[in-house]
Formats: structure tokens, C-alpha cells, sequence
């Protein structure tokens, strides 16, 4: 298990006032009715959908997309999205936030997520991770071999695989250096010359008046502290997720060579130029 990015200076906690709850309990409740309707009702279809095309999700993910925009309006989180989500066969890959991003990025295209193996045990979002097709993996040297053959599966059957570089939320205002392990992945035989990489910048804009890192998730925060602040909030701010041109894998040498051009497209549109001071257990 990686270690978490975390920061000395902690932002003051927010105070919720009696609106406040009653917005929480109001925003709380609908979402989670959506998402368990959205959850039942993507179920009761992949029952059809998985005797006829296996691995292949030609309707469940359009149900995904539509449950995160309707989140993001009972949130009363406004989205902005500039450029466009590529159609090639190939993955995608972003700075990391917070669990925000896993809506704003589903949000705008039909992805798969690629997510550490523990999210599988939590309690909840491991449950909708797998209805949605997340793909799990061990951050273990010794399954390499293994998880690059799932990678293959997964890509050669059209599915759009997209995972955080960084290895870990941050408070939103830097880009950690990208670690390139997943990135061999797309080096393999069967996928270098038909595979490409998309780079996404994702930007949170914090509400008037708080913490610029309000919506940031990092250190020992738990989900559910998190979460229960942001439903809260009387005013929400703003989410932009940045489509940049999508990299052709055969266009360069190698996992480093590759991992440094996205880096830097999604570090080059960051608000703050993507400057970071990232703790050494996250350059490994």
C-alpha cells in the first residue's frame, strides 16, 4: 500500500451551521437514492448485458455517466469541461484530488477506473467500484507479469482504462511527480502500436470565502469527514477537467519518456504550474 501525500499545514476545520446540516441530510439522502437506483438499475442490466457481450459494456456505462452529472447538480457543484475525451482505444490518466474526481471524470466519458487492490474491501465504494467495471491491482513488483496480461484483456476489448499517476490524492494545488510503473503496461507487443494516452488536467475551484485546498482530500481525512463538509457547504465552487491532445504510445521510447509528456501536459494547465514538494516515499 502506498503511502498518502500529506502536508504540515492542515486547513482549519469548518464549522457547519444549522443550514448547513439541514443541506447535508437533504444532499446526503438524494444522492445516495440516486446512486442506489443507479446502482440497481445497472445491475439489472448487466445481467443482460454480460451473457451477450462479456467484458464488453456497450450500455452500463452510460448509466455511470449519468448518475455523476445528476451528483454533481444535487451537489450544487458547478462542471466545466475544455477539450474533448479522445475515442481512441487507450487509457487516460489525471492528477488526483480527491474522490470528487472519480465523478467528474466519469462524468464527461466512458471510463474504467484502475484502483488499488484495498478499495475492494471498502465498505460501500468498494461494492460500486466493482458494479462499474474498476479494475484492481496489487502495487507489487511480483504481479507485474500478471496485471500488465489484465491491462492487455481489458484494452484490446475497448475498454478505457483510466488511473491517478500520482498514486495518491493531494489538497488540489500541486502535481506530484507520476510514477511510471503502470505505464510498462502499454509497452507490451499486442498494444504498443494501437494504444494511446490521454492527459487530464483536473481543477477545483474552491468556494468563495474558504480554504483554496476546501475541496482537497490528503493525509489521514477520513471519506465520510469529507464528504459530509462538502454536502454542507451553503456555496460550492467549481470542478474544470482539462482534455488535453491524446499521446500516440508509439511515439516514444519508453514508460519514463511516456510518463514525463503526460506529466507535464496536466502540470503545464495546473492553476499553480503543478509545483509540488512531494514527500520521498512518493517517488519510489
Amino acid at each position: 500500500m502506498s503511502a498518502a501525500w500529506d502536508s504540515a499545514d492542515h486547513p482549519t476545520p469548518v464549522s457547519v451551521g444549522p443550514l448547513g446540516w439541514v443541506l447535508m441530510l437533504l444532499r446526503g439522502m438524494t444522492l445516495a437514492t440516486v446512486v442506489l437506483v443507479g446502482l440497481v438499475i445497472l445491475l439489472a442490466i448487466r445481467l443482460i448485458e454480460r451473457p451477450l457481450y462479456g467484458q464488453g459494456r456497450p450500455v452500463t456505462p452510460h448509466i455511470t455517466q449519468i448518475v455523476c452529472k445528476i451528483a454533481f447538480w444535487i451537489m450544487g457543484l458547478r462542471r466545466a469541461v475544455i477539450g474533448t475525451p479522445m475515442r481512441h482505444r487507450g487509457a487516460v490518466v489525471a492528477n488526483h484530488t480527491s474522490w470528487l474526481d472519480i465523478f467528474s471524470l466519469n462524468a464527461a466519458q466512458r471510463i474504467y477506473f484502475v484502483s488499488k487492490s484495498e478499495v475492494a474491501s471498502w465498505p460501500g465504494i468498494g461494492w460500486l467500484a466493482k458494479a462499474t467495471g474498476t479494475l484492481f491491482i496489487e502495487r507489487n513488483p511480483k504481479h507485474a507479469r500478471k496485471q500488465t496480461e489484465v491491462f492487455q484483456r481489458r484494452l484490446l476489448d475497448n475498454h478505457r482504462l483510466l488511473f491517478f499517476p500520482e498514486g495518491t490524492s493531494t489538497d488540489g494545488l500541486q502535481v506530484l511527480p507520476f510514477k511510471t510503473t503502470l505505464f510498462q503496461s502499454f509497452f507490451a507487443p499486442e498494444l504498443r502500436d494501437v494504444i494511446w494516452v490521454q492527459p487530464v488536467t483536473v481543477i477545483y475551484t474552491a468556494p468563495d470565502g474558504t480554504d483554496p485546498r476546501f475541496y482537497g482530500w490528503w493525509g489521514d481525512m477520513s471519506f465520510g469527514g469529507h464528504l459530509l463538509r462538502t454536502l454542507a457547504s451553503l456555496r460550492q465552487g467549481q470542478v474544470t477537467t482539462i482534455y488535453h491532445n491524446p499521446l500516440a504510445v508509439a511515439d516514444f521510447e519508453n514508460r519514463k519518456a511516456l510518463a514525463q509528456a503526460c506529466e507535464a501536459q496536466v502540470r503545464a494547465a495546473h492553476p499553480s504550474g503543478g509545483i509540488a514538494t512531494p514527500n520521498p516515499a512518493e517517488l519510489r
